[in-house]
């Protein structure tokens, strides 16, 4: 017999305690158990580093071998050429992620769910493609025609999503079909010329292009960015501790929020230093970054992100506990569309045009490369949308790094593959590791 109970200590932690009778005497006082894992802060600095080391032989590494593999790149790179962290270089990783990273958020939801979306870079080009055509065929205005090529790719998520969820065919050959068909209509749309060149004076092609409101005014919106980020983080956190403390759960203690913040802080700040000695913060950054917020706050917060996690985590128990399922995979599908379009715009403001090779050659494997290098597990039910971020950098940090020592184009493909796979080796070893360890 047990009686769990909760017990505020006098940090203001909240810990769970059951109270145990022993079995061979029922008549005994009572032992009051504590679960180990909420004596972590009490600890201090020794409780913490113990709990990573339960995390990282239970194979729950999080973003620690990206993180770390970035250092070893940059370290690498800045060694064979001190250009490589310059603020001019910097701005050009921060600024021309961007677009393949929206794709690389949307398929960061289809890979939770332990499928594959092909057709994200065919859909990025139609997009663009038929953004051009509404503006510069049919004149009509760049806002109205940017709602109706992002509406497009949700459309055609959708679809795929339909097919999958409703009649059954696997992910990947729907997305496969989609792939070709979508690159087929794009290439119709386009006509002989192969490209359609936009105006870039004003509109959505203007605010993704180089010129910016942010890169123009650049000391003031590198900063205001930046502090917003922090006031944000800040405020966010005590909410969270003053509703968990109502709550009666345990919650972050203030000396570990200010920690976290001040973390924050100092990388913010530090960015927006650099950018500032360069170009200046970039709106396609800004929106990448305002992106991964709302869609962590998404997948983390609200009831439709736990039942991503939880359809990837296992359909049949999601079935069971009256989570539409077909649903689910449809709206996935229908996102992964979305912000295929979106990230076809990026690529639209970079070049002021819509062309044959918007969307193509090797977008679609960086844009997976990306979310799965950043840490979302291919086998569905793990991962979060910041992985898209860190797997871009490494991605893109890879890219410029070889073009400044002039590498050829194949080294690269080369480079990014073996460290694609090293992903997919320590996902499936992490993975190993937590069912060893109970908790997979």
């Amino acid at each position: 017999m047990s009686d769990t109970s909760k017990v505020e200590k006098t940090d203001g932690v909240v810990e769970e305690q059951t109270t145990v009778a022993p079995a061979d005497d029922p008549t005994a006082a009572p032992v009051s158990v504590v679960d180990p894992r909420l004596l972590i802060r009490e600890e201090g600095l020794k409780g913490y580093w113990t709990e990573f080391k339960r995390k990282v032989k239970g194979g729950e590494l999080g973003s620690l071998p990206v993180v770390v593999g970035l250092i070893v790149i940059w370290t690498i790179f800045q060694v064979k050429n001190d250009l490589f962290l310059s603020a001019d270089n910097l701005s050009n990783i921060s600024y021309f992620m961007a677009a393949t990273g929206m794709l690389s958020i949307g398929l960061v939801f289809v890979l939770l769910l332990g499928e594959i979306d092909l057709s994200v870079g065919s859909v990025s080009g139609l997009a663009s493609t038929v953004f051009a055509v509404f503006v510069v065929n049919h004149g009509m205005g760049q806002w109205l025609a940017l709602i109706l090529a992002v509406v497009t790719g949700v459309a055609i998520g959708a679809l795929h999503g339909w097919f999958f969820a409703k009649i059954g065919v696997p992910a990947f050959v729907v997305t496969l079909a989609g792939f070709l068909g979508w690159n087929g209509l794009m290439l119709w749309l386009l006509g002989d010329s192969g490209t359609i060149n936009i105006p870039s004076d004003s509109g959505p092609v203007q605010l993704l292009g180089q010129s910016s409101f942010f890169m123009d005014q650049a000391i003031v919106g590198a900063y205001l960015l930046a502090g917003l980020a922090v006031a944000s983080m800040l405020i966010g956190s005590f909410m969270d501790q003053r509703r968990r403390k109502a709550a009666g759960v345990p919650f972050r203690p203030t000396s570990e929020i200010l920690i976290r913040v001040g973390a924050l802080a100092v990388a913010a700040f530090a960015t927006a230093v650099v950018l500032n000695n360069a170009a200046g913060v970039s709106n396609a950054l800004v929106i990448f970054l305002a992106s991964l917020v709302i869609v962590d706050f998404v997948l983390r917060r609200t009831t439709y992100g736990r039942k991503v996690f939880a359809v990837g985590g296992g359909i049949e128990a999601a079935r069971r506990a009256g989570i539409n399922v077909p649903m689910i995979r449809i709206t996935v599908f229908a996102i992964s569309g979305g912000f295929a379009a979106i990230g076809g715009m990026f690529f639209a403001g970079q070049t002021a045009s819509a062309t044959l090779n918007a969307g193509g050659g090797n977008t679609l494997m960086l844009a997976i490369a990306a979310a799965v290098i950043g840490g979302t597990s291919l086998f569905g039910g793990r991962g979060n949308v910041w992985s898209a971020l860190l797997g871009m950098l490494v991605i893109q940090s890879i890219q410029t790094g070889l073009d400044l020592l002039n590498m050829n184009t194949s080294i690269q493909y080369m480079i990014t593959g073996g460290v694609l796979l090293g992903a997919v080796v320590i996902d499936s070893v992490s993975r190993r590791s937590q069912k060893a360890a109970g908790r997979g």
